[in-house]
């Protein structure tokens, strides 16, 4: 299976017009809202765990997103002691490359991050890959914290389906709640801190701009960023 470093080989010996004109994935479907939708809460934060390849850009997305106050790379679906990046990069602990998201459902609520997350973050529609990145553990995911998110989330995907939103069905998993283990600290930032970086600048800058000009009265500037 290919990693992004691997991939980063291969993109290192393309052109600097290659690397400057944002040519990763980014979807130009109209994803409608959830037509079921948890209603806002005074109850206080809520916490939502989305898998969609890449911890990198997903990340970089969910930080962007007003009402959000955290959005932490790591590990969700396998136990503690194999989570660790090269570990789970074999493809074989169970553990999916996740993002845990804290978000305040008076601001935002948990229907209108998954319609982010389905129409922005990721594409859906992709088993166990991500763009350049194969194996389970880029598989697209939701790891429902409780039976209000699983209700949402499954009516969602259904509601898709059923519509043909996409060309292809949408084949991401609704998961039981898992223990989360937050990624190394190198991981943590890396799209905020890292624009550049060739495998950033190909496949996940586009879908922070996509979010920015898709979802406006969602996008803040300044990123919630994970402190040290």
């Amino acid at each position: 299976m290919m990693s992004k470093f691997t991939y980063l080989r291969i993109a290192a010996a393309m052109t600097a017009t290659l690397f400057l004109s944002g040519t990763g994935w980014a979807q130009n479907i109209n994803v409608p809202p959830p037509a079921q939708d948890e209603a806002p809460s005074s109850q206080g934060l809520e916490t939502a765990v989305f898998a969609g390849g890449c911890f990198w850009g997903v990340q970089g997305v969910f930080q962007h997103i007003k009402g959000v106050t955290s959005a932490v790379s790591g590990y969700a679906g396998g136990k503690a002691r194999t989570a660790n990046y090269p570990t789970v990069s074999s493809g074989m602990t169970g553990h999916a490359e996740s993002v845990s998201v804290t978000f305040d459902p008076q601001k935002i609520t948990y229907g209108q991050l998954l319609q982010v997350f389905f129409s922005v973050a990721h594409d859906p529609t992709e088993l166990n890959k991500q763009g350049p990145d194969y194996g389970t553990q880029y598989r697209s995911a939701l790891f429902v914290q409780n039976a209000s998110q699983e209700k949402v989330a499954k009516a969602y995907i259904a509601q898709m389906n059923a519509a043909h939103t996409f060309s292809d069905p949408v084949v991401t998993t609704v998961e039981d709640k898992a223990q989360f283990y937050p990624a190394e600290k190198y991981h943590q930032n890396f799209l905020n801190d890292n624009p550049d970086y060739p495998y950033i600048a190909i496949n996940d800058i586009p879908k922070v701009q996509q979010l920015k000009a898709d979802f406006p009265t969602l996008w803040q500037t300044t990123p919630v960023l994970v402190k040290e």
